[in-house]
């Protein structure tokens, strides 16, 4: 469920229609809903109850200032996989010790300001990084609590791009190895292995394979604690699903989730640590784009809009599915027409959706990209010199740019041209 419905044949945000808030900031933009955001947050935590547990957000998949702090103020964790997400975290109020530093590629500097700022936990990927941060934590007189990221090696069912748990993947200790890592882990100072820490993949739709990696990480904390190891805290990743799609049958809800995490788990006695982004973000956010042109091909007609592939590229990149509604309510039973939504990148790959019928558009209108609020504005780009996009938030009758676009001025300042040019 979402806060996105129409009223009187307009689109609305909760309470604004959504032409308010493209006169004042233009096209195209993101909006995202409080409400929603909020509903879904608190869908985990009934979840999860009554066991201990922490909701930590998965930042990449919306790191807006102000989003972060709206979970944050409900008293969600952060998980964080790069420096800049960390100071984003940071910035946004979350205190040290509700933000879990995930990630395969972690540089001493990041480890040094981790540790400086305060962190609940590493996810270490590799027993390499864990060299590292021993070395790392021991030099500033520290001790980092720690959880390895087992690769479990179950295929999680998803696209092959966002599939993390196989052991063909980059991520994570293969489980065959899970006990010689955490020998080592213990021998070593500055190190305090009090976890176990795995993620499958995103865009989950089916339980079955989390249940499979879930029932391997219970055998292996019983095999661990009885090598002697304290295992206290399970940290389960991320990548429930949701429906991209109107019609189709959904993922699995927060409850089922929930429930099956309890019946695997639960016998344990651990903390339990989730990382959902996607299934809170995605369908809390919209991205709404005006027609620029509507062109007749050889044999089809183009949509041509203001947005592109560097506003929202998971259609490119991953072939990925948006509803594309338009922002003025069709009458009932009106004809549709099939068009190739494209936008004004030169690239063929800018290219939306193919034969999607909506009914006809002209010049100026408005469409919304349905389910955007993960995965669209962080992984946006500059490309062909367009500049990023707003971001926008609405709680109720009140909306705010929380991200504004740039003037070319503020693009062209960063290139720098040497004096000998």
């Amino acid at each position: 469920m979402d806060h996105f419905l129409y009223r009187k044949g307009i689109l609305h945000a909760e309470d604004i229609p959504l032409p308010d808030i493209a006169a004042q900031v233009g096209t195209p933009f993101y909006v995202y809903s409080a409400a929603t955001l909020r509903r879904h947050f608190r869908l985990f935590e009934e979840a999860l109850s009554p066991l201990d547990h922490l909701i930590c957000f998965s930042v990449k998949s919306n790191s807006n200032l102000a989003v972060l702090k709206l979970l944050g103020d409900l008293g969600a964790g952060m998980d964080v996989v790069s420096g800049g997400e960390y100071a984003r975290a940071r910035a946004a109020g979350i205190p040290g010790e509700r933000i879990v530093f995930s990630g395969v590629g972690k540089t001493r500097e990041e480890m040094r300001a981790a540790l400086e700022g305060g962190i609940r936990q590493f996810n270490v990927e590799s027993e390499a990084e864990m060299h590292q941060l021993s070395e790392v934590a021991s030099a500033m007189g520290k001790t980092a609590d720690i959880a390895f990221r087992i690769n479990p090696d179950v295929d999680a069912e998803t696209h092959e791009k966002i599939s993390t748990g196989k052991a063909e993947n980059k991520f994570g200790v293969p489980i065959s190895r899970a006990r010689e890592a955490y020998a080592a882990a213990a021998r070593l100072p500055g190190l305090n292995p009090l976890g176990i820490d795995l993620h499958i993949g995103s865009q989950l739709t089916s339980l079955a394979p989390f249940r499979k990696a879930f029932t391997r990480i219970a055998s292996l904390t019983e095999t661990l604690r009885a090598d002697g190891h304290a295992i206290t805290r399970l940290d389960l990743g991320g990548g429930l699903g949701i429906p991209y799609e109107t019609g189709n049958d959904g993922p699995p809800l927060p409850i089922e989730y929930g429930q099956m995490v309890k019946e695997v788990l639960g016998h344990l006695g651990c903390e339990i640590e989730i990382e959902p982004g996607r299934l809170i973000a995605g369908n809390a956010g919209l991205m709404v784009a005006g027609v620029i042109y509507v062109k007749q091909g050889e044999d089809r007609k183009f949509l041509i809009l203001d947005a592109a592939m560097n506003d929202l590229v998971r259609p490119a990149l991953y072939e990925a599915h948006h509803d594309i509604v338009p922002v003025e309510e069709p009458a009932p039973g009106a004809e549709t027409t099939p068009y190739d939504i494209v936008g004004p990148v030169c690239e063929t790959g800018d290219t939306f959706a193919k034969s999607r019928p909506l009914a006809p558009l002209q010049a100026g209108d408005l469409v919304a990209f349905r389910s955007a609020g993960a995965y669209g504005a962080v992984m946006a780009s500059e490309y062909n010199s367009r500049p990023l996009i707003p971001e926008v938030l609405v709680d109720g009758a009140r909306f705010a740019v929380i991200r504004r676009r740039p003037t070319y001025e503020e693009m062209l300042s960063r290139d720098m041209i040497p004096a000998w040019l």
